[in-house]
């Protein structure tokens, strides 16, 4: 069994115990399941997640137990603690299925929600690259990082540093990033009240939740890969056996661990999807097979031996010429009888004011973001080559319905430093911290492995990576990341890709489509949106919550 690398366990009285017991599969562990609960409820659960310092079992103490109680019991009887009654027939069941029918399909159909906490950036990234899960993760917009746990920093200490005996000196130099973090986001809170002062009618919470954003946007370059989040997940059998076999596979001792957690508690909960995973000639074989291809390919891109050549942020590397007339025919397609062949014939004859005609009446009237073109729209593709910081990557990389590969994280393409930085005077502590960073690195590397050293590099250094979309789900990430409330820096990288698809692919009518991109600036872009929350709340009577700053 991989090495347990040290987590903080959290404390409950006689009372909180044992309802933690009855609604998670563990009390003392960073990976438990929530069971017997309705799945509304856990849905709650997790959004509320997103936004809190708070562990999930504490959220639940704190703000949902009272309301559970008294009404869960109509909703589902429980056994001996154990969940809902029926759970082992409903095993049974699956079982006979599986063995009649067969198991890839049949594990679509059971899912969990499962909490795993106290996670490394780098495992983060590993749990979120399903395309068929859905995934909340503790924010950093919202949340001052410099809050200790366990009376550490909120970071991870990688057990194959125990080996070089460089365990020491690595918590020294992070515990000194992340008091640098401290001081900046608390100066950059002040800098920005004075800058945008409070303005008649936004109450406390939106103005104070406003700066705490644009601080916390401005700080997180600070932060190192090793920052501990807190990430909920909700996916089928199917989807997690996937995940596992993954992990299983990765050479970072974290991620091997927390795969093992992860199965234990998925085993209480979903145990009939779960039995392959570490049987030798099933799940075994697959893991092994990752691990040579991966072996494989890495030395085959040593011999590459070539550093990296200039390039812009964002390059705009394939896309088909031809490829408005193919979404013309395909949007064409379900509404005839004919061959794909001879609608692409007739399109292909067609003027340009009459391919106008149909991309006008596809796209129809669109009110807002959310109303998007049908399937045709996904005849053509853009494959984006992408050199951003590794806090927009975390942000961007979300987008799992397309393709999207990155490259390990380094020093080796410099940093972003926010202009923020230079205007409250921190720019020498930003750059010292980025430099020892990069020192720490390279020592790291030399001791164990460039994948160990990931965990020291901070996120304004920049990462290279690559998406792969088609149309259709161009206009889904462009419109909903240059809204006004995103972070500026990600807004940035997306506003350049729809202006490559216009200018560079030509594809004039799609990106026109994209009628809901802003390319606009904004200097406190999170205001508005607070600002909507706001009026929701009071339209339904709900005061402003409360919140630490």
């Amino acid at each position: 069994m991989t090495s347990h690398p040290g987590f903080h366990i959290e404390e409950f009285t006689p009372s909180e115990l044992e309802t933690v017991n009855r609604y998670f599969t563990n009390s003392d562990k960073p990976v438990f399941g929530i069971i017997g609960l309705p799945e509304v409820v856990k849905g709650a659960l997790f959004a509320r997640y997103s936004r809190s310092p708070k562990s999930v079992r504490r959220l639940f103490l704190d703000e949902f137990a009272n309301d559970v109680k008294g009404g869960i019991e109509t909703i589902a009887h429980h056994d001996a603690g154990r969940g809902p009654v029926g759970l082992a027939h409903a095993e049974q069941l699956y079982d006979r299925v599986f063995t009649q029918y067969g198991d890839d399909s049949v594990a679509q159909l059971g899912g969990a929600h499962l909490a795993v906490e106290q996670a490394s950036n780098i495992l983060t990234k590993v749990l979120e690259w399903g395309r068929l899960g859905s995934y909340l993760e503790q924010s950093t917009r919202y949340i001052f990082y410099d809050q200790k746990l366990g009376g550490r920093f909120r970071y991870h200490t990688p057990t194959e540093l125990e080996v070089v005996g460089m365990v020491e000196r690595y918590r020294s130099e992070i515990d000194e990033v992340f008091a640098t973090y401290s001081r900046v986001v608390g100066e950059l809170v002040g800098y920005y009240e004075a800058l945008h002062p409070k303005q008649e009618g936004d109450s406390d919470f939106v103005w104070k939740s406003t700066i705490r954003a644009k601080a916390c946007d401005d700080a997180r370059g600070l932060l190192p890969a090793s920052t501990t989040s807190n990430v909920g997940i909700f996916a089928s059998g199917q989807a997690f056996e996937a995940l596992l076999l993954r992990m299983q596979a990765h050479p970072l001792d974290e991620i091997r661990w927390f795969g093992e957690q992860m199965l234990g508690e998925l085993r209480k909960m979903i145990p009939s999807f779960m039995k392959r995973v570490d049987v030798p000639d099933r799940g075994g074989a697959w893991t092994r097979y990752f691990v040579e291809v991966a072996d494989s390919m890495t030395q085959i891109a040593t011999k590459l031996n070539a550093d990296p050549q200039p390039s812009p942020s964002v390059t705009l590397v394939e896309f088909d010429p031809d490829g408005e007339r193919k979404v013309a025919a395909a949007a064409l397609y379900s509404y005839t009888n004919l061959p794909d062949s001879q609608i692409r014939e007739m399109v292909s004859a067609m003027s340009a004011s009459e391919i106008d005609a149909i991309f006008d009446a596809y796209i129809g009237t669109r009110s807002n973001r959310r109303h998007k073109p049908g399937r045709g729209m996904e005849q053509t593709f853009y494959r984006f080559d992408v050199l951003c910081d590794y806090g927009i990557f975390r942000d961007l990389q979300r987008h799992r319905m397309l393709t999207l590969e990155w490259q390990k994280l380094s020093p080796d393409h410099g940093y972003l430093t926010p202009p923020s930085i230079d205007a409250i005077g921190a720019t020498p502590i930003w750059d010292a911290a980025m430099e020892k960073s990069a020192a720490l690195y390279d020592e790291i590397a030399r001791a164990t492995s460039p994948v160990v050293a990931q965990y020291v590099v901070p996120f304004a250094h920049n990462i290279r990576f690559v998406m792969n979309l088609n149309a259709r789900e161009a206009f889904h990430m462009l419109e909903l990341r240059t809204q006004q409330g995103g972070h500026p820096d990600y807004r940035k990288v997306c506003q350049q890709m729809h202006t490559a698809i216009r200018d560079v692919a030509g594809h004039r009518r799609i990106a026109d489509a994209m009628t809901f991109v802003d390319h606009n600036e904004y200097d406190l872009a999170r205001l508005e949106t607070e600002r909507r929350a706001a009026s929701k709340r009071a339209a339904l009577g709900i005061a402003d919550p409360s919140a630490d700053f």
